[in-house]
């Protein structure tokens, strides 16, 4: 995939992505096949640090190329942790009956920690499943596919979830006000044995707070509150998102606090279709926050474009580029971080 990737250089700002962390990414997408970029990908990027460093994150699908790839890593290697992680959960998704595909359907995220000082070619990447096929909402009594996708994600990675874990999930799941879901599930392999929970939807500041206070999170609501009205001033917010980490003795310490400014829906064919102006409010009061870095921001502004026509061997190629959504990291009572999350989708035009 890294020859792909090059093609796109020209337009990724280097006050994003450095050419020595470009250097890294290409290196790490070497060893993906080039047909993985038929499908989304994207790199988180920290809008706090002043480093042009990045995180690069990619799509697989059961049943192409690069799940078949993963899977005859594994069977060749039993050394290579990350493909004999994928091989047991596409495994899993291409079972007769499959209890976990009717849910997450048939893809999985990939997130290589490039950025990270201590990521090598051979790191294990973060593992994501998001359930598309029926999403996962508070009054909709799922409680054991909450469990069961945690427990693929965990077995994948030759972990086993506790009691008391469980019963953080458990509650976690139960507590979610009507209409929020748990949007996707992941873990790391490379840091903490956590399971990662993306909790989308919260329509209100004093939900978001009652949720937190009934998980007993280790942080303050209030900040969060606090931070949720600082942009409600300068822009509207139509919902919020919360990024929990499941831990064994609660819930960790650092939240992820996504505001929504623009509602992407599965099924709509425009998903991933951006204005350039779709940003601009949100980018505007960004740039209030004395952590931004006023450069990245400015240079984030430009990712958003229109769609592009490329032109290669194989035919016709529509570019799209995007910001998916940005997180705001809080730990404690304090706005730490904020990552954005970019994509690129390649997608070919019918042949007339």
């Amino acid at each position: 995939m890294d020859s792909l990737l090059e093609c796109f250089r020209q337009w990724i700002s280097p006050v994003l992505i450095g050419d020595s962390m470009w250097a890294d990414i290409l290196s790490c997408a070497e060893t993906l096949p080039i047909s993985m970029g038929a499908q989304p990908f994207g790199f988180e990027l920290p809008m706090h640090l002043p480093a042009p460093v990045a995180d690069f994150g990619v799509t697989l699908e059961r049943g192409t190329q690069g799940a078949n790839i993963f899977q005859t890593r594994a069977q060749s290697n039993q050394t290579d942790g990350s493909a004999r992680s994928i091989d047991r959960l596409v495994r899993q998704l291409d079972a007769r009956k499959s209890s976990l595909r009717d849910v997450v359907g048939n893809k999985l995220m990939l997130e290589f920690d490039v950025g990270s000082s201590e990521f090598c070619i051979h790191s294990h990447p973060g593992i994501f499943l998001r359930p598309d096929q029926h999403p996962i909402i508070g009054f909709t009594n799922r409680l054991d596919d909450v469990c069961m996708v945690a427990d693929s994600l965990f077995s994948s990675v030759g972990w086993t979830m506790g009691n008391a874990q469980r019963q953080i999930l458990s509650q976690a799941y139960r507590t979610l006000p009507d209409d929020v879901r748990m949007d996707s599930f992941g873990v790391f392999p490379s840091r903490s044995r956590a399971l990662r929970v993306a909790v989308m939807g919260f329509e209100s500041r004093q939900d978001i707070c009652n949720y937190l206070e009934e998980l007993d999170w280790q942080g303050r609501p209030s900040a969060v509150d606090s931070v949720i009205a600082r942009f409600q001033e300068r822009l509207h917010i139509a919902r919020a998102g919360l990024n929990i980490d499941i831990e064994d003795k609660g819930l960790g310490s650092t939240l992820g606090l996504t505001l929504i400014v623009r509602q992407r829906y599965t099924n709509d064919p425009r998903y991933w279709l951006d204005s350039v102006t779709d940003w601009d409010s949100f980018l505007n009061a960004l740039a209030l926050e004395e952590l931004v870095v006023p450069e990245k921001l400015q240079a984030l502004a430009g990712w958003v474009t229109k769609p592009k026509v490329l032109f290669a061997q194989t035919g016709q190629f529509i570019l799209l580029r995007g910001i998916h959504h940005v997180k705001l990291v809080i730990v404690g009572d304090q706005l730490i971080g904020v990552k954005a999350y970019v994509f690129i989708v390649l997608s070919a035009t019918a042949s007339n």
